[in-house]
């Protein structure tokens, strides 16, 4: 085979190889997901009654090292009446398939009275939760949340342990997270 032939094959081989994985705009595998995304619960009834209304926030932020974390708006509203709870963090990978799984562990405070050991009413470690999603890559700014799965542990169990705990059903609900896109639009007069 001539010279040219050879790097003739070789560009067309390399092209025909190189293409398919550039068109792949929307799944996990092409790396275009990372960042920070929100999803949004509008009109929550605080305690119940319908005295108090917000729209409560989910930011979920996945990091080019395989790291995630996720916190929610409503983590401290009211801590000594209602509770709370800490960020979550955890990691994300890409299945074969090209949905996103994303495992986070939180611990969640419960309001306590005064105890011989306290003053005032406060909160105490309720336990963790361990969460696992599955998501769908829309595309560059979307998120949709196919799956979720929620593994409760005590406040005394080890919620690292991937089989302690319970392990809740499947809530098979679509959420869509959006990312948060940059723009100067507020700055420009």
């Amino acid at each position: 085979m001539s010279k040219l032939k050879y790097v003739i094959v070789s560009v067309v081989t390399l092209l025909l190889m190189v293409i398919p994985a550039l068109a792949d705009n929307a799944g996990c595998k092409n790396g275009k997901f990372v960042g920070s995304y929100t999803t949004a619960l509008p009109n929550q009834d605080v305690f119940g009654n319908g005295s108090v209304l917000h729209t409560w926030i989910f930011q979920l932020t996945l990091h080019s090292d395989g790291t995630a974390d996720q916190n929610f708006t409503a983590d401290l509203e009211y801590p000594i009446n209602t509770g709370s709870q800490t960020p979550w963090i955890g990691s994300w990978i890409c299945r074969s398939d090209g949905k996103l799984v994303v495992t986070l562990i939180r611990a969640f405070y419960t309001p306590t009275p005064p105890t011989p050991n306290t003053t005032y009413a406060d909160i105490e470690l309720g336990g963790y939760n361990r969460f696992t999603f599955l998501f769908s890559v829309e595309d560059h700014n979307t998120l949709k949340r196919l799956d979720r799965r929620v593994r409760s542990y005590g406040a005394n169990d080890d919620p690292t342990d991937p089989s302690g705990g319970t392990l809740g059903p499947h809530n098979t609900t679509d959420v869509v997270y959006k990312r948060v896109v940059a723009s100067d639009a507020d700055l420009t007069p």
